[in-house]
Parts: structure tokens; sequence; C-alpha cells
């Protein structure tokens, strides 16, 4: 960061990096003057002096090194209180073992991809769509040991049509069970990935596209409002697409978002964490911390409250724009369509009634950016 033309500033979660390197305001990133032969310069400089050090210990390639705690020492002259009566020794400690003990990676790992369920069915399933387009409905079963799912399928859909992928519901897929980690990771535009059960954590990790609806097994007569049905850190460093969870999520819900809508039944700790972009509705609490770090992007939440937000970089405002209602309003009914939402659906039984009890989360200079941007284009006729 140093070699791009970083000041060491510390406020690279302000949006207010006078370098213009970690921050969305475009009149600062005008300011970044970072050249790719910078960074493969100062790299030259650091493989230089590690092979001179290298030298000085006598080896000459980096595998040499590994294991070799009898080349390292305690520093001395060491003040600090606890610091210097700190013995490392049993760290360091080498026992006998013969040359056939392995120190770093000797073989290959196995990964079992050809036992993951895209290998075993979705992309044999979904081999008409993937070749000719033509649209792909299947229900299965799933299980927590399915990991990525969806993943390898959304991969072959990216490689043969690029970033625009399929046309929308090419392929729909529903699982009823519990899905693994990162469920509909990456998974891209021209896939909706629907699950009767639970998830979890990652699901929609980095979503590129797709859509994913997630409600809990038909005939439960569990309260969405007061159970989690997805775990931790969903849809981090999502792009774009569309998520309608009919439960609760963990913490860290769409942390770095950068261009997803989601609508969620409620939230643990840190969400929005960090979120650049895109559309979230909450119609339930949302944990402590809410919108740290966050310089972009849109959160609406019903009944918010206030003492769980970080206010840093947001303010909180109410739904104004008759546009802007209209969006929150789409997005709400598209949730009750697609998980049969009960709060959704109270919420739009009774609209006038709750649309004073949202609050609009939005960061302060971002909202800005908007103001001046709506200002410069009906200033442009």
């Amino acid at each position: 960061m140093i070699a791009l033309g970083c000041v060491m500033m510390r406020v690279c979660h302000l949006n207010t990096c006078p370098a213009g390197i970690a921050t969305q305001d475009e009149n600062l990133r005008r300011n970044f003057i970072g050249q790719p032969e910078h960074v493969e310069n100062y790299m030259r400089f650091v493989a230089q002096e590690m092979r001179e050090i290298m030298a000085r210990l006598g080896f000459r390639t980096v595998q040499e090194m590994v294991g070799r705690t009898d080349k390292l020492k305690n520093r001395d002259a060491i003040k600090h209180w606890k610091a210097s009566h700190l013995d490392l020794s049993p760290i360091l400690y080498q026992p006998y073992a013969g040359s056939h003990v392995g120190r770093s990676k000797t073989r290959p790992q196995n990964h079992m991809l050809e036992k993951s369920l895209d290998a075993r069915k979705l992309l044999r399933m979904c081999q008409p769509a993937l070749e000719h387009q033509k649209p792909i409905r299947a229900k299965l079963k799933i299980t927590n040991v399915d990991r990525v799912v969806g993943t390898m399928t959304g991969s072959e859909i990216t490689r043969r049509y690029g970033e625009n992928g399929l046309p929308e519901d090419t392929i729909k897929l529903i699982f009823v069970g519990s899905a693994g980690q990162s469920f509909g990771a990456f998974t891209p535009h021209g896939m909706t990935l629907e699950l009767e059960g639970d998830a979890n954590d990652y699901i929609g990790k980095g979503l590129s596209g797709s859509k994913i609806i997630v409600y809990p097994p038909r005939g439960t007569d569990l309260d969405p409002q007061n159970n989690i049905l997805i775990g931790n850190v969903a849809f981090y460093g999502a792009t774009s697409g569309e998520a309608y969870i009919n439960g609760i999520a963990g913490e860290r819900f769409c942390v770095r978002n950068s261009g997803i809508r989601a609508v969620v039944e409620g939230v643990g700790d840190h969400g929005c964490e960090y979120m650049t972009g895109g559309k979230v509705v909450i119609l339930g609490k949302t944990g402590r911390n809410f919108a740290a770090g966050m310089s972009g992007g849109i959160a609406y939440i019903l009944d918010f409250d206030e003492t769980c937000c970080n206010k840093s970089m947001v303010i909180l405002d109410k739904l104004t724009s008759s546009q802007e209602i209209e969006e929150v309003l789409d997005l709400i009914s598209r949730h009750v369509d697609y998980t049969g939402s009960p709060q959704g659906l109270k919420v739009l039984n009774e609209w006038n009634r709750y649309l004073p009890r949202f609050t609009k989360v939005i960061p302060t200079v971002y909202k800005r950016i908007l103001e001046d941007t709506t200002w410069n284009i009906g200033n442009s006729h």
C-alpha cells in the first residue's frame, strides 16, 4: 500500500482516504497515483533482501528453511517486563524425526470434488441449460456436508456466457434440508437457488447475479421472526443478485455487499458492516454495531433500535421519495411471493401504518454523492 501511495492516515474506514486508495469518493480517487510498476519494484527489493538473508543463513531455497527452528533465536535486550521473561524453547524444540516425516506439503490434497453435489448431479442435470439455454427445474435433497452447492455449475455458466450469465430463472433448483457452508457462493445471473430448510455460514458469498430464496420447512410452526435460518457472514462480498430470507440471519449479514438487493426477517450483530452498495430491507431486529464502516448502499429497517447503530459513517432518515418507497414495497412484495413471509404480508396489508416505522440507514458521504449526482443530472437539461 505504501508503494501505491498510502500516507498512513488511518482513515481507511471513513471513506476519506486522501491518497484515493480506500474510498468510494470519485473526487478523492482522482488523487490515486499508484502504478503496477511501483508494486513490482517493491517486491523485487523484498525478494533481493530475502535472498541476501537466506545466503547468510546458508540456504538456497525457501523449502530448505522449512522447520529449521535451530536458526531462530530470541531477540536480545528485550525490556518489556512480560516479554523479557518469555521462554520460547518449548515452541522451538525439535523432536527427532526421520527423513520420512514431512515438514511441509509433500503430496497434493484430495478435495474430493467429484463427490460434491454439483459433480454428482447438478452439472449433468443442468447440461441442457449450459449447452442450449433450455430452462431447468429440479427438486433435490441437501445435507450440511453438501458445501458450495451451485458454485461449480455457476462457474460453467460464467465460462460459457461471461458476466451476463443466462436469462433469469433459466436454472431453478429447489433444495430440501440443511445446506452446508457457502450455499450458492459466487453463482451468476440465470440461476435461482431455493432452499426449504436452513443454511450454514457464508450462504451467497460473492453472489454474482443469481437469486437465493430460503424459507423454513413446509408445515413447521417455527416463527421466522424468532428463529435463525441462515448462518454468519451471509452474502459476504456479494456484487449483484437478489436474496430473500424468511428467517433471521446470523452475524455480519451482507458484509462488504456491493450490489445485491436482500430482504431478511432480522440479523445478528455487525449487520451491513463495510457495505459499499446494494439495498437491504430488514423486517426485524438488527443486533448491535449495525452499519459499522458502511460507506455505500442503503438499509431499510422496520422499528429500528437506534442504539444498535454505529453512526460514525451513517445517518438515519425516513423514506420520503415516492420512487424509493415503491422500490422498498416491491422488494417486500417479492419477499412475500417467494417465501410466504407472514411478517412481510402483514406489512403489505397495512402499508400506510408500517411505512412511517421504517428507518433508512445511509452513509453520509454516499448520500451527498447521490444528491450531487441528482442535482447535476437535473441541471444538465
